[in-house]
């Protein structure tokens, strides 16, 4: 996909990598760039930041009926969408004994918000036989995320709800790309390494810490080459097929490092 006179929509828009999409699309010549997040405030003054190809909205991904106005006022005021970003996501930093309402809100929040994107707007993207699908479903959903259970299950559904699109709908001109990062310089990792949450300190440990530009930068490449997995951290391709082909060594490998991590804190 070339960014140039394209309609945009990204949801979790008013910071971090939705933030960082919304301003390299703008860059790249889109015509509009829509920001929705459930934080409205922090999605205008986004928008404005940005410049006048950008508008920001308030958005609950969880709720089906407002991602369905969303696209539907997009595609009125602009005639289309030709690339949506279902980018929305929250962590919890607990296992499984983690709240039922922790586990309520990721699920609802990290499946069912690709969900709603996705029944909102192919109807329009099929009509025109065109479109871009583009799932922020993290590293944990090709891996794992130590420390926060329902954020790791409901991740590897998000990848596994990608998948399911790409292969269904790849011959009716929809394409569809799962973007993967690992460690990214976000508030969710920030305030999880702040609090101590095991998990994070784990990423913290695991490589590289990105810039939400730089995994921008990784998702204009991989649109262009209409990628389905999109790695701004090349390194976890490796991890998944090490994971693949030995399942108790990376297994063994992660406890190890949790030990470590433990250890020094004691």
């Amino acid at each position: 996909m070339n960014l140039t006179d394209r309609v945009v929509v990204i949801t979790g828009g008013a910071g971090g990598i939705g933030a960082a999409l919304g301003r390299r699309f703008a860059a790249e010549g889109a015509a509009a760039v829509v920001l929705a997040d459930l934080a409205a405030d922090a999605a205008r003054a986004t928008a404005e930041a940005i410049g006048p190809v950008a508008t920001g909205v308030g958005l609950d991904v969880t709720d089906e009926a407002a991602v369905r106005a969303l696209v539907e006022e997009t595609e009125r005021r602009h005639g289309r969408i030709d690339l949506f970003c279902a980018n929305a996501g929250v962590a919890t930093g607990g296992g499984i004994d983690a709240p039922d309402a922790d586990w309520d809100r990721a699920w609802r929040v990290n499946v069912l918000g690709h969900l709603h994107s996705a029944r909102a707007v192919l109807p329009g993207m099929l009509s025109r036989g065109q479109g871009h699908l583009l799932l922020t479903c993290s590293a944990a959903g090709l891996l794992t995320a130590v420390g926060d259970a329902p954020y790791t299950a409901t991740k590897h559904a998000a990848v596994g709800l990608a998948e399911w699109l790409a292969i269904t709908y790849r011959d009716a001109g929809i394409r569809v790309s799962a973007l993967c990062p690992q460690g990214v310089d976000t508030p969710m990792l920030a305030d999880g390494l702040t609090e101590g949450h095991l998990g994070a300190r784990v990423i913290a440990a695991s490589g590289t810490i990105l810039s939400p530009d730089q995994v921008a930068d990784a998702v204009i490449a991989g649109l262009a080459e209409e990628r389905f997995l999109i790695l701004p951290h090349p390194e976890v391709a490796d991890y998944a097929r090490r994971r693949a082909e030995d399942p108790d060594g990376w297994q063994a490998g992660l406890r190890k490092l949790v030990r470590k991590l433990r250890a020094a804190d004691r």
